[in-house]
């Protein structure tokens, strides 16, 4: 079921939701979160789908604050939404487009509507705000969530998370990465168990990934990791492989093809593991599973990343681009 409610008010939506659930029941029943998604008009959509997906998992209240970013020269208005039911997975939606200075008060906007005594997280899946923990969303958040791969320079913005990192923050850069580091922790936790002498992580030109990769294993190895960047390519982006240099024979991961790997070990015959890029709503759920804070990943973007931070060598494929 939809609800429109065109040039309404905060209190005219949370009159709307009680009424909504006194005629279908109960509807706010197992919410275990409120998941604020902060973004423009064009992000409404694509955002709501991946929490919709997520909530499967984890049942939540969405509230979706909408902004035109000041495209529109309309006077303060709020239009609302409301979504139950089957348009809204296992959640409520509540969509709000904030349009002119109805915009300005963010925190004002959402406070009303937040479930009791459940913990908040907050989204941003396109630009991030200065500082995720002073905004006025992240205020109220247990836990903020952004994607340094939607930001204009995602290496940059890697750097400067790394100034304004606070405990509860993470980023979907970090969360693409889990199962690339569950693979090679199984590696590594194989004999024999030489030394590592040298690491280089290769990936495309735009992947922050790329880059958090590198520093977790230089921050769990000790040892200097050569960072070479190619070209984007159109079938694959991303990380495209690492190589483990040991005594006994080098350890590969390449992929080559979207969602497999091949993985190449000395003594061992070459074999296909399944590797795919996580999508939004994987990361997501993935995020949501905890609400602590993510002490490794504060470890890894406080101390790998800053202004001083060596450049990472560049290949040829991606010097031509």
């Amino acid at each position: 079921m939809i609800v429109d409610l065109p040039n309404t008010t905060v209190s005219k939506v949370s009159k709307a939701l009680v009424h909504i659930r006194e005629e279908g029941g109960a509807v706010a029943l197992g919410r275990v979160l409120t998941l604020i998604i902060v973004t423009d008009f064009k992000g409404i959509e694509p955002a709501v789908k991946a929490a919709n997906d997520a909530s499967r998992e984890h049942p939540c209240r969405i509230l979706v604050l909408a902004d035109d970013k000041g495209v529109s020269k309309k006077a303060a208005r709020l239009d609302a939404q409301i979504r139950v039911g089957g348009d809204a997975g296992a959640s409520e939606v509540i969509v709000l487009r904030a349009h002119g200075e109805a915009a300005s008060d963010q925190q004002g906007l959402v406070t009303g509507l937040l479930l009791p005594d459940a913990p908040v997280v907050a989204w941003w899946p396109n630009e991030a705000p200065e500082s995720a923990s002073k905004s006025a969303i992240g205020q109220i958040a247990t836990r903020r969530i952004t994607d340094a791969a939607s930001q204009k320079d995602p290496h940059a913005y890697l750097r400067h998370l790394s100034k304004t990192y606070a405990p509860g923050d993470s980023d979907f850069a970090w969360t693409r990465l889990t199962l690339w580091r569950a693979q090679l922790a199984a590696i590594l936790d194989q004999p024999p168990y030489d030394p590592i002498l040298e690491v280089i992580v290769t990936g495309a030109v735009d992947s922050p990934s790329t880059d958090l990769l590198a520093a977790w294993l230089e921050l769990m190895l000790k040892i200097k990791v050569k960072l070479v960047r190619t070209a984007r390519g159109k079938a694959v982006s991303g990380i495209r492989g690492v190589k483990l240099v040991r005594k006994s024979g080098d350890i590969e991961i390449v992929r080559n093809v979207p969602d497999v790997a091949t993985l190449i070990q000395p003594t061992q015959p070459t074999r296909e593991i399944s590797l795919p890029r996580r999508s939004q709503r994987d990361c997501l759920s993935e995020d949501l599973r905890r609400l602590d804070p993510d002490d490794l990943f504060g470890k890894v973007i406080t101390k790998s990343f800053s202004d001083k931070t060596p450049k990472p060598s560049i290949s040829k494929a991606a010097k031509g681009k």
